[in-house]
């Protein structure tokens, strides 16, 4: 292989990221770790609350316009040639590791990966053993056999493949070879870790898990990201990172030096500027580390406070609106977020299960050195942010109907969790799942209103014990996410309108009643009232993968007495 591969750098993020498998033409490749990557080639992104948030001293952006910036592995090594059917590995059939090609077949075809692949719940992957599957005992290294994989044509199912074998032994086909216990008599996980390579095996006591190649399972990405705010998103805090690397040693930087550094500025910035901003980095960098909670409260409290379009270059500005008259009594605050800027570090992933912001025991490494950098990208966009009454959501909360509900979700969650035996799933936060589907019915009505798809459009939760808020942004790569169409719903009228329209529509399900009456939907059963008729939207959109909602807490049910017991019930009513 020439070169590898070609990704944007967002899908180094969230699609092909490191210990992730990139499809190209007729082969696979897995992204190896940071350790190997052009770091020279990767432009810094200034971002210090995340930064710090994750324990690093930079984010950068994935190396590009280079070739091979990025190495790539061939996986999985197994392959099979279209002609003559024979498996094995690249170099059992091409005799030469680069070459893809079929050594025995005239026409030379290109082999193809084999279909499935195996893992476990701690990240580690390899190769499916399809010498053992067939023989039944492990290869001694000896062994001279012809093995083929033959497709009978009549489906595409897994029961179609057989495997045979120039030894005679009878043949067998894959069926069978995904249960969960299908390799469980061939002893434990290997703990191969092929993205950092073959050196960095661990011992693991998992039994692994086969899957098809392309599943959705197969890779994770575990991402957090924060919005730029005050004093980072200023002019002033931009010119400083652009000079970190001097500034950051106070004893290496002269009077003469700062002279010099604040006439590059061209009069925008003074000296005094300039240290005052120093002196704020460093008292920073040794604060104690930031956690999500942390990082969300900040940018509430930026969100809420404002900020006007005077500052020159701001990465953030954020306008308040008047209410309109008829807005629900819930609604505290509306902001035109004209610009903002986010951006995404990837921290880890993980295989088989999702993880959240709390799972990081269970998060694979991304380099087998401890590295001081993490990649990320940065996206420009505009949304709506919307604060509503924490006061009035906590005691609504407290309600039988809303605690009904919270135990309903728990139970359904709790029950999955020992089925499938996972760890218990955290206590559900009744007033974040009634936060998270207003949020997914905004979503809805302004991919209507705005003329955006529902794709572009992102959440951010902002819910915590004296905060509730919700915003909706087009943060993206491409130029959808900064035409202004969603910030302009934020006019007083036009959100008054697209609220009530909103929840007037979502009220009602094309699956009702049986959506309405559901007592647990979704991914590991962790929605009440939600589908794909309803409030489900693209898991792009969602920060939570589609789980914990229930379309119920906001416009009660049909039983007797719940009918107004909904946030917006009395409002719909009105």
């Amino acid at each position: 292989m020439k070169y590898g591969p070609k990704a944007r750098r967002s899908q180094l993020l969230s699609t092909y990221g490191i210990g992730g498998l990139f499809p190209s033409e007729s082969t696979s490749y897995m992204i190896v770790g940071l350790d190997e990557w052009r770091v020279g080639r990767a432009p810094v992104i200034s971002e210090p609350r995340l930064a710090r948030s994750l324990g690093v001293q930079e984010l950068k952006s994935p190396p590009a316009g280079g070739k091979n910036d990025i190495p790539v592995i061939r996986f999985p090594v197994t392959q099979v040639c279209p002609a003559c059917r024979r498996i094995g590995s690249v170099y059992d059939l091409s005799k030469d590791w680069n070459v893809a090609t079929c050594a025995s077949c005239p026409s030379k075809d290109d082999l193809t990966p084999f279909r499935l692949i195996v893992a476990c719940t701690r990240g580690h992957v390899g190769e499916f053993p399809y010498w053992r599957w067939l023989h039944g005992r492990p290869s001694t290294g000896d062994d001279k056999h012809l093995m083929t994989l033959t497709a009978l044509g009549r489906t595409s199912s897994l029961a179609d493949l057989v495997l045979k074998c120039s030894c005679g032994v009878a043949p067998r086909s894959l069926e069978g070879s995904t249960t969960p216990k299908a390799l469980a008599e061939f002893g434990f996980c290997r703990g191969d870790r092929p993205w950092l390579g073959p050196d960095h095996k661990q011992d693991c006591t998992e039994i692994p898990k086969v899957l098809q190649r392309g599943a959705s399972n197969v890779w994770f990405p575990a991402v957090r990201s924060a919005i730029s705010i005050p004093p980072y998103s200023e002019a002033l805090a931009k010119f400083v990172d652009r000079h970190w690397v001097v500034l950051k040693d106070p004893e290496a930087i002269t009077d003469k030096g700062l002279d010099n550094l604040a006439g590059s500025s061209k009069g925008r910035f003074s000296v005094v500027d300039i240290k005052h901003e120093v002196d704020r980095r460093l008292g920073e960098t040794h604060g104690s580390p930031l956690d999500e909670a942390a990082l969300r409260r900040q940018e509430f409290n930026a969100l809420v406070e404002g900020r006007v379009d005077d500052v020159l270059d701001s990465d953030f500005v954020c306008i308040p609106m008047e209410l309109a008259g008829d807005l629900p009594k819930l609604v505290t605050e509306v902001r035109k977020v004209t610009r903002l800027r986010e951006v995404r570090a990837l921290r880890g992933f993980s295989r088989l299960e999702g993880t959240g912001d709390d799972g990081t025991e269970t998060l694979c490494a991304l380099s087998h050195s401890v590295e001081h950098w993490l990649p990320a990208v940065e996206v420009i966009g505009e949304g709506i942010f919307v604060a509503f009454d924490h006061h009035a959501l906590a005691s609504w909360a407290e309600k039988p109907f809303a605690q009904h509900r919270r135990m309903m979700l728990d139970k359904a969650a709790k029950r999955m969790a020992a089925e499938t035996r996972r760890p218990e799933p955290l206590t559900v936060d009744i007033v974040r799942v009634a936060m998270h589907t207003l949020a997914h019915v905004i979503i809805d009505q302004l991919s209507l209103d705005a003329g955006y798809p529902a794709a572009s459009l992102r959440e951010r939760l902002y819910v915590g014990s004296d905060s509730a808020g919700i915003l909706v942004y087009t943060a993206s790569s491409d130029s959808a996410g900064s035409l202004g169409g969603v910030a302009s719903q934020a006019d007083p009228d036009r959100f008054a309108s697209a609220l009530r329209e909103g929840l007037t529509r979502l009220s009602w399900c094309s699956a009702d009643p049986v959506c309405i009456e559901s007592t647990g939907s979704g991914v590991d059963a962790l929605n009440l009232a939600a589908c794909h008729a309803c409030v489900l939207v693209p898991e792009t959109s969602c920060e939570l993968n589609n789980t914990f909602l229930d379309r119920a807490l906001l416009f009660g049910t049909h039983d007797l007495g719940e009918e107004s017991e909904g946030l917006f019930s009395d409002y719909l009513n009105n």
